[in-house]
């Protein structure tokens, strides 16, 4: 009976509360910040880059949505290809009036490349030096087709277009070192001078313009000897008719060789960059993976070092009545405490990185909430993988062999 008494009088051990966990778990954490922050710092890492690579990625997804709702994706090329022989197919010269006469197509512009025309700052310039800049023809319409804008000066009109006047892509306007238009900057077209009108944004949808110099289809003709063949004409279709349209471009703008015509969608070719870039992110995030289970390496080893150093600490508070569960919860908690920090700061890295870079570039800022949250969901279980064997071994150790360690 008196053991029974006294079994009954044994007082069972305090649990502690989620407070009293925190505070517990934070012990070795404030009294070794350094420690703490080099940790916590290699977790951080991790998670920033992989949320850093989302949010980029999203961000560059988010632009590309909002460049292709602004300048739409119902623009189709056709551009002259090859023949059966491997030579330059030509396309007639009437091509752009046919393909008007499609009844979805909405508007239709052409360019014809005038491939005898090299292009040079002055005369001064050797002739082996044309920087990559082709001249072009260019109808009128051109910029409303495809979407472009000036960044300085004016399109050609109908004024201009039959007089030595060009308007430079952006590209080619870097290359020879002009800024702006104006009556006094000129360019060697074919050894003819041109006065440079007008500069062009980037033309997102018609890249090969970037590097182009437009002018006017009659003085391409009389002074540059142009055959007056389009090369490429943009056209502009009813979106939900789009694919019809396509299928009888190649037959309608070259009705006698139908197979020497290339028909494309420029915003396939967005999509494609897009997800080439993508799997360039899938790459980052694989690396900033690597750098996350690096981190975790880091949180193991200081916690196992942690135990080694606070074996006097751990068997007082086993002989003041701890027990297992007790001194396992403690230095559990204090590796995912040491884990949220360094997810935390990651998350804010990445997120400031991501806000940074799209503001530069002038992107909308995306960060998906599933990134965030799975950044932090992934830091407290490497904290937990990586406190559990040093959390185990600490609660295995007796108070007498604990307080006999020097």
């Amino acid at each position: 009976m008196a053991g029974i008494e006294v079994a009954r009088l044994k007082p069972s051990p305090a649990r502690m509360r989620l407070g009293d966990v925190l505070r517990v778990g934070a012990v070795g954490l404030r009294t070794r910040p350094l420690r703490a922050f080099l940790s916590a710092l290699g977790i951080a890492i991790g998670i920033a880059a992989m949320v850093g690579v989302v949010g980029l990625s999203s961000s560059s997804g988010a632009e590309l949505d909002r460049t292709l709702s602004a300048l739409g994706t119902n623009l189709l090329t056709v551009s002259s290809g090859t023949t059966l022989m491997g030579e330059a197919a030509q396309m007639p010269r009437d091509a752009e009036t046919m393909i008007e006469r499609i009844g979805p197509v909405e508007r239709a512009s052409s360019v014809g490349k005038v491939s005898e025309a090299k292009v040079y700052r002055s005369e001064q310039i050797p002739e082996a030096q044309t920087g990559g800049i082709s001249a072009y023809a260019a109808s009128l319409d051109l910029p409303a087709t495809v979407g472009a804008t000036l960044s300085s000066g004016t399109w050609l009109n109908a004024a201009t277009e039959g007089y030595p006047a060009a308007v430079l892509g952006s590209v080619t306007a870097q290359r020879l070192g002009i800024g702006a238009a104006g009556a006094d900057t000129q360019i060697v077209v074919g050894g003819v001078r041109f006065t440079v009108v007008g500069i062009l944004n980037p033309v997102a949808l018609a890249t090969d313009l970037d590097s182009g110099v437009l002018i006017g289809w009659p003085v391409a003709e009389s002074r540059l000897d142009f055959d007056g063949h389009p090369t490429t004409l943009y056209t502009r279709s009813e979106e939900a008719k789009l694919e019809s349209v396509r299928q009888v471009l190649a037959g309608t703008a070259n009705p006698e060789a139908p197979n020497e015509v290339d028909v494309s969608r420029p915003s396939d070719a967005l999509a494609a960059k897009q997800a080439t870039s993508q799997a360039f992110a899938n790459l980052l995030l694989g690396v900033g993976a690597v750098a996350l289970l690096v981190g975790g390496v880091g949180v193991a080893n200081t916690m196992v070092i942690s135990v080694l150093e606070r074996r006097a600490e751990i068997g007082l508070r086993r002989s003041l009545g701890a027990t297992r569960g007790q001194i396992r919860t403690q230095f559990l908690a204090e590796s995912l405490l040491l884990s949220a920090m360094g997810g935390s700061g990651g998350i804010m890295l990445g997120m400031g990185v991501t806000m940074g870079y799209a503001l530069y570039s002038g992107w909308p800022s995306v960060v998906p909430a599933w990134a965030t949250v799975g950044g932090l969901v992934a830091t407290l279980l490497i904290g937990a993988v990586a406190g559990l064997y040093p959390a185990i071994r600490a609660s295995r150790l007796s108070p007498t062999e604990a307080l006999s360690t020097p």
